[in-house]
């Protein structure tokens, strides 16, 4: 029987394999760079990220599972082997906690929280003008498994919702663009916008300052996904212009955020550290390992990656 080969320089690997071996004791877990005395012997991998080129060396490799919700780390390996199916993550309380966290920006700028907690840096009470869920749009670019989920949590707190994706949707209660020509009328009435789109040579660099021009003037930007998404000076300027009124931010590029970074002291920023999707070791691992043993008795992987579309 083979052995999985895990990585991730961002946890405790010894944690992780305690676990997989609670959960599965007869798969063998090797922890990079240490992958055993036979290359051969690896038949699946738990990655995080890894330097291009390491993974075509294990002959035997059957799947890759990626360690977070996004694949790009992988895909971006040119020399990838390509016939190695990617798993993506697609866990329940990872797609909950995404929810939740969305839901929660998404109100508390809504209910102008910010502007309150200023308010009382500066001991003002003040009210300000609120309008109801129903009068605001909320506008969810990417429309998979995460994106419909907080799309349809938002509408049933009566906000007007509309998504956008690559390709055609149709999602209840939810109005729905997709392509290049569906981008500017999606944009131009969302005054919250969520990106939870993924990372992708088309959505690299997508949300610049010719983007947030077709938003309307005061928007507020959530970004969940991927800190390549954004462009950092774009976003700066349209704070400081006030097309947008305010940023919400769990990802970024580089990773963790220099000490010295503008975000940190912009009084209309707010920065978390990549903890929107929160998952526990436990429910991933043990998602993992069901989709492992059902490979094992000869049925489909599931969750895998379309390589063409990059998710």
């Amino acid at each position: 029987m083979g052995a999985l080969l895990f990585h991730s320089p961002f946890d405790d690997p010894e944690a992780w394999r305690a676990l997989f071996a609670k959960e599965m004791p007869d798969l063998p877990v090797r922890v990079w760079p240490d992958a055993g005395g036979d290359p051969a012997e690896i038949e699946f991998g738990f990655i995080q990220s890894l330097q291009p080129g390491e993974l075509k060396k294990f002959p035997n490799l059957k799947a890759v599972f990626s360690g977070g919700a996004g694949v790009d780390h992988l895909l971006k390996d040119p020399e990838y082997p390509r016939h190695v199916p990617i798993v993506k993550i697609v866990q329940k309380q990872m797609t909950l906690g995404m929810t939740q966290y969305v839901v929660l920006q998404v109100l508390r700028l809504h209910r102008q929280q910010p502007a309150y907690q200023a308010q009382q840096r500066e001991h003002v009470w003040k009210e300000l003008p609120q309008p109801g869920a129903w009068d605001r749009t909320v506008g969810i670019m990417g429309l998979g498994s995460l994106g419909s989920a907080a799309a349809k949590a938002l509408a049933d707190l009566g906000f007007k919702v509309r998504g956008w994706s690559r390709t055609k949707k149709r999602i209840k209660d939810i109005a729905c663009f997709h392509g290049a020509d569906g981008l500017e009328p999606f944009l131009k009435e969302t005054e919250i916008l969520v990106c939870m789109l993924p990372l992708t040579a088309e959505t690299t660099g997508l949300i610049d300052a010719r983007l947030l021009s077709m938003l309307p003037k005061g928007a507020c930007f959530i970004n969940v996904a991927r800190g390549k998404q954004h462009v950092d000076a774009d976003l700066l300027a349209a704070l400081d212009s006030g097309q947008l009124s305010h940023v919400t931010l769990d990802v970024f590029f580089p990773e963790p955020l220099a000490a010295d970074h503008p975000y940190w002291r912009h009084p209309k920023v707010t920065v978390t550290p990549h903890k929107a999707g929160n998952s526990s070791r436990e429910a991933v691992i043990r998602d993992t390992l069901e989709n492992i043993r059902g490979f094992r008795s000869g049925k489909k992987l599931r969750h895998t990656v379309n390589m063409s579309a990059g998710y």
